[in-house]
């Protein structure tokens, strides 16, 4: 009878062992952001419409009668909304609660196809703009165009809550029918 119990721990602990978990599927790497065109505008790049827009953002919030910050990451999202035309976008800047540039995103001028879109993204970690932070996004068009919709998007987790919002961006300044270069 004890050889009949060794027959079948052994069996058992040989069963266990040769068992093998089935290895975890790694989360799916996040994909690039595809690849902005970058564009070079001359003196024969002739305005027809463009937009200087404010963009609220908000690196923190307070909560608990304002005992405790709660960060949150920042997605800007630049959509053209026209059917047929590019735009061009020139410069996005984000500015900190003072009004002080944090980062000047790009080098160079990008394009935007026909209802095409791009994205910015400020990291939940990061809280140099503080609760008064903005965007400054400045965009042009050769064509009239309809207007892109320029909004960031807040979110954040912690534990079992979570909070998320859009902030729609604001006209500050307008070039319409403008003939002149946007090169400084």
């Amino acid at each position: 009878m004890k050889l009949y119990r060794y027959i079948i721990l052994a069996i058992a602990l040989i069963f266990l062992v040769s068992c093998q978990s089935t290895p975890k599927s790694q989360p799916d790497a996040i994909p690039a952001a595809p690849l902005q065109k970058t564009v070079t505008l001359d003196k024969n790049f002739k305005i027809a419409s463009g937009e200087t827009l404010y963009v609220p953002v908000y690196s923190h919030i307070y909560h608990h009668n304002r005992q405790e910050i709660f960060e949150l990451a920042v997605t800007l999202s630049i959509r053209n909304t026209d059917l047929t035309n590019p735009i061009v976008i020139t410069s996005v800047r984000y500015y900190n609660s003072e009004g002080k540039l944090v980062k000047q995103y790009l080098e160079r001028p990008i394009q935007l196809d026909a209802l095409a879109s791009t994205d910015f993204f400020i990291n939940r970690n990061d809280t140099s703009g503080g609760l008064g932070a903005n965007f400054i996004v400045e965009w042009v068009a050769q064509t009239e165009i309809s207007e892109p919709i320029v909004e960031a998007v807040m979110i954040g987790t912690d534990f079992q809550q979570g909070i998320s919002f859009i902030s729609p961006s604001r006209v500050i300044k307008s070039q319409n029918n403008d003939k002149r270069s946007p090169l400084k």
